[in-house]
């Protein structure tokens, strides 16, 4: 039988405020463990930040690593009125967080959502390197309608299922199954608790239907990455964003180095956590 592992104990929780479009007061709740060179860890839409608890403890061995609650899910708090949800505001934002908290130029590794957002920090120079975990924006739009109608069947699903309910069922593998195998391939790892928190997470973020209505515009993505290395991993049992979206990927980004991720879904940090880590790891061991 599979059991599920438990997640990590992580470090206390921290708040910091940056400016974004002239506008003060951007919230960004964040853990910081470990030492070298600053990582700097993305979510994706409707998660937070302990998506990324699976892989914590083995990149703090070799980084400095903080990992975040994006502006308007998880505990950061929705942004202020007048800062778009767009990619350019989180992009520019966590590179004012970063520079804030000592760590400018992280190395910057993100999943779906937080992809993007990676790959436009390298792009503005905010990032040593890049790692895109199934990066979103690189879709014809075939594939985004699907990508967003999961997405927000998921978000309608975490709405209206009771709390007692999710509790209930995140103590069976099937049940974490029937919530979680939209995004993880073997749900049966994540940790009933951990289910519980990221269905709250979804449920809560008041950031999700702005951040999806942003998403629907052409051309998220324009342009290359010519001074930043930059790595894309992607599962090769991704349900949301489908694989064949890297090729596209890589002709705008040519020198990206393509990584396939076996047996890995949505959020692959889950499904296996070391091939994971090594991923993130040696993409980030040569600095532009």
């Amino acid at each position: 039988m599979t059991r599920a592992v438990p997640a990590p104990t992580t470090s206390a929780a921290q708040r910091a405020e940056v400016t974004v479009a002239g506008i003060p007061g951007v919230a960004v709740v964040y853990e910081r463990r470990g030492s070298g060179e600053p990582l700097l860890l993305l979510h994706g839409i409707g998660h937070h930040r302990q998506a990324w608890e699976p892989v914590i403890d083995r990149l703090a061995v070799e980084r400095d690593v903080i990992w975040v609650d994006l502006p308007g899910f998880g505990e950061s708090p929705a942004a202020p009125e007048g800062v778009p949800y767009v990619i350019d505001s989180y992009a520019e934002g966590l590179a004012a967080f970063c520079e804030q908290i000592g760590a400018p130029r992280p190395h910057v590794a993100g999943n779906s959502l937080g992809g993007l957002v990676a790959l436009r920090m390298g792009q503005l120079g905010a990032a040593r390197s890049v790692t895109a975990l199934s990066p979103a924006g690189f879709w014809n739009r075939a594939e985004r309608a699907w990508g967003f109608t999961v997405l927000a069947l998921m978000r309608r699903g975490a709405l209206v299922l009771p709390p007692a309910l999710v509790a209930r069922l995140s103590r069976s593998a099937f049940g974490r199954f029937l919530l979680t195998s939209t995004i993880y391939h073997r749900p049966g790892l994540r940790a009933p608790e951990a289910v519980v928190a990221e269905t709250a997470a979804l449920r809560n973020g008041p950031a999700f239907e702005q951040v999806l209505a942003a998403g629907k515009a052409d051309g998220l993505w324009h342009g290359d990455i010519p001074d930043v290395p930059v790595t894309v991993g992607w599962g090769s049992r991704d349900r949301i964003l489908l694989r064949r979206q890297a090729l596209r990927l890589k002709r705008q980004i040519p020198g990206a180095r393509l990584v396939r991720l076996p047996g890995c879904g949505h959020v692959p940090m889950n499904d296996d956590p070391a091939a994971v880590a090594r991923v993130i790891l040696s993409g980030s061991s040569v600095s532009s």
